[in-house]
């Protein structure tokens, strides 16, 4: 009798295997990627890894690090390494964490895996300015209940908390180098922020962000941007810096995307910026989680956006469609995301979401919620 895992992995060479290879070649590493974008799919590689003299990754599907730092629940290692492994049998190649997710378990528990690999096979991001310190009286189970991490992070936008932070998070992942460097959550959001976002923002702007652009000059890092969940961080930035390529999360999925499209879009496109875009699922509520985005208060859902929802899985229904997967493609649609980036907390979570890039959704569907006014009319819809 096959074991659980014996199962998965039977499961990953007969489907998403079979998927990986036509879309991630095992002979091409991250820095040889040429032209290979697959026609019509969202999961295949970016044709390079520069737009307009801008970095951007070349993978186009990556897994998230939230679960895996205990955001929601408690995941065990055994668990955490079990689904990292089943992701890179499945072909991804393109990770995202933070020191801020599991205050350092998820970036430990990433490192522990992918040390042991090629550095040229993956692109790896991470976020910079949350400096973890470990204290017998850290506050950390106020910020992560699940995660065992005895730290408590102090906030540090300037040029030395920048470098500080990546000689830190490269410790904690065993690693040389990081691709991607994301300035985490300096928006009017973000409740734990020493002082008013505007005042951080400030202090970035003169000490993170000409820091990065040295530090990719240095070849220290491929490119950068910010991580956030609301949009005026992302458009002030485009007007004060050079970025490569913003983490836009919580702002691009089927329930609210009209101001990213409207306004956070175009003046990306203007600056030649693209968007890794994260929480595509809000945080899991499309596929029915009974929260919505993230935060001590993400269960009190709008009713709005609960009738939406119900809106959606009828169209979806009638359709032989299933909603997480719409939710996943539609996200990764626009001619600005070069990546989609889905947090999973289980095998079986990333072996869907990655099958999930390779389904084909009929035109009908999407016609049929244009209609209906479910999502805008100008918004781009996978092909």
């Amino acid at each position: 009798m096959n074991t659980r895992r014996e199962f998965l992995s039977i499961a990953i060479a007969g489907s998403a295997v079979a998927a990986a290879e036509t879309l991630l070649p095992k002979a091409a590493s991250a820095s040889e990627i040429t032209d290979m974008t697959m026609e019509g799919s969202s999961m295949g590689q970016n044709a390079g890894s520069a737009n307009n003299g801008h970095y951007k990754p070349p993978f186009r599907f990556a897994m998230g690090g939230v679960p895996l730092g205990n955001e929601f629940e408690f995941v065990t290692d055994e668990e955490a390494y079990a689904t990292i492994e089943a992701a890179w049998n499945a072909g991804v190649r393109y990770y995202d964490m933070a020191p801020w997710y599991g205050l350092g378990l998820a970036e430990r528990r990433y490192g522990t895996f992918l040390h042991n690999k090629h550095r040229s096979e993956y692109v790896l991001s991470t976020k910079v300015s949350k400096l973890l310190k470990a204290s017998t009286t850290a506050k950390n189970k106020g910020y992560f209940p699940f995660s065992p991490s005895p730290n408590d992070v102090v906030y540090d936008y300037t040029a030395s908390g920048v470098r500080r932070s990546i000689e830190d998070s490269l410790q904690r992942l065993g690693i040389d180098s990081i691709d991607i460097a994301f300035v985490h959550d300096i928006s009017s959001d973000n409740k734990y922020l020493p002082a008013p976002w505007l005042e951080q923002f400030a202090i970035a702007q003169k000490g993170a962000f000409p820091e990065l652009t040295r530090m990719r000059e240095e070849g220290l890092i491929k490119g950068w941007g910010i991580g956030v969940n609301t949009p005026e961080p992302i458009l002030r930035l485009l007007e004060v810096a050079d970025p490569d390529v913003c983490l836009l999360a919580s702002q691009y999925s089927l329930i609210d995307h009209k101001n990213a499209l409207d306004q956070v879009f175009p003046a990306a496109r203007a600056k030649k910026v693209s968007f890794v875009v994260g929480s595509s699922l809000n945080a899991g509520f499309l596929s029915g989680s009974p929260r919505y985005n993230y935060g001590k208060e993400s269960y009190k859902i709008p009713p709005a956006f609960l009738e939406k929802r119900g809106r959606l899985r009828e169209a979806a229904d009638n359709y032989g469609v299933d909603l997480r997967t719409a939710a996943l493609q539609f996200s990764a649609a626009p001619d600005v995301a070069a990546a989609l980036v889905v947090g999973c907390r289980s095998e079986q979570q990333i072996l869907a979401d990655y099958t999930s890039m390779q389904t084909k959704i009929p035109a009908e569907f999407w016609a049929e919620i244009k209609a209906q006014n479910l999502i805008e009319q100008n918004a781009p819809v996978p092909v």
